[in-house]
């Protein structure tokens, strides 16, 4: 394989775990670039993300930037993990340093709110390039950046894109499959979070593994049928990007949606559970998703249960007896 030059944007733990993973091929040279000039320098001296990846070494032939031109200079490929808020406004510091014919692949998993843009036509619109894929699936940070076994997938509109991005993520512990469903790996990579949230509530409130199971079961409907009427495969739901992430999400103490659930259910006001410098990203897409449906008229009660927990005030236990004392019916998935 010919050497890959990689721009990372975003040196959160995500970005930083697949600098990492990327850097373990010998042939790929590695750029991470980070927003906020003494958190970089802090990495490049130490060169370790002792924050959120402690423990892990960053390997030397990762380059660490805050300045932009010097993160994408000659890059074959860009990698975006910027959460979804700061999507498009951090994009538009590289959009006069952008190489039209450049691929991009994104990690990011979210909807822009206000526009319901999924991250790909974020980036689509801020860099102006219609070669974007996308890598989702059960993979935390923690697990990846220390070579645990992961299987997750990259899906184009363009299978040959997929395909090359396959070939430079892959490895012998990062098993990277093709999908030509990006609406349903991205919708499913958003949804799931919200749905992360109402496990976390669930384990919260100390309810057993009786409610979790239906809840994953149930709400894992609701993403497909809000999924399968926003242009999505149904098939999409039920792989890596929709029940494996959704089991990851649910159920690991490592998911930050679950956490911000559990901390809810515990009784701690919303305020306080987002004030750690984390984003929860599924907090902004229950209100995309809320508003969608509403307008839409598509039945998802558990997220808009959620919705209703951290955007009403509704107590939690409150919106778990409201969805089990709904018409009892037959089970369609």
């Amino acid at each position: 394989m010919p050497t890959t030059t990689f721009a990372i944007l975003g040196a959160g733990g995500w970005g930083t775990a697949v600098a990492v993973l990327l850097a373990r091929h010998q042939a790929h040279r590695v750029r991470l670039w980070g927003a906020h000039p003494e958190s970089v320098a802090r990495l490049r001296d130490e060169r370790v993300n002792a924050r959120l990846l402690p423990g892990v070494p960053l390997p030397t032939v990762v380059t660490v930037t805050a300045d932009p031109a010097e993160a994408v200079a000659g890059a074959d490929c860009w990698v975006v993990a910027v959460p979804t808020a700061f999507l498009r406004e951090t994009l538009a510091r590289f959009a006069a340093v952008r190489s039209a014919d450049v691929p991009v692949v994104s990690l990011t998993k979210g909807l822009e709110v206000g526009t319901f843009r999924r991250p790909s036509e974020v980036i689509a619109e801020a860099l102006g390039t219609e070669r974007v894929a996308v890598l989702t699936g059960p993979s935390h940070a923690e697990e990846v950046a220390r070579g645990m076994p992961t299987s997750v997938t990259v899906a184009a509109a363009d299978l040959g894109l997929a395909a090359w991005a396959q070939g430079r993520f892959g490895t012998d512990r990062f098993r990277v499959y093709t999908n030509a469903d990006p609406v349903g790996v991205e919708l499913a990579g958003a949804l799931k979070n919200v749905v992360g949230i109402a496990a976390g509530v669930c384990d919260g409130l100390g309810f057993g593994d009786n409610a979790k199971a239906a809840l994953l079961t149930r709400g894992l409907v609701e993403m497909t049928r809000f999924g399968v009427a926003h242009g999505a495969e149904p098939g999409t739901f039920a792989g890596l990007a929709g029940v494996g992430d959704l089991i990851t999400t649910c159920f690991s103490p490592h998911g930050r949606n679950r956490r911000v659930g559990y901390r809810v259910g515990r009784g701690e006001p919303l305020s306080a559970v987002l004030a750690g410098p984390q984003v929860a990203e599924g907090v902004s897409t229950s209100r995309s998703v809320y508003e969608r449906a509403t307008r839409t008229g598509l039945d998802v009660p558990i997220m808009a249960g959620v919705y209703r927990v951290l955007h009403e005030g509704v107590p939690p236990a409150a919106a778990v007896q409201e969805l089990m004392s709904r018409r009892q019916r037959e089970e369609r998935v």
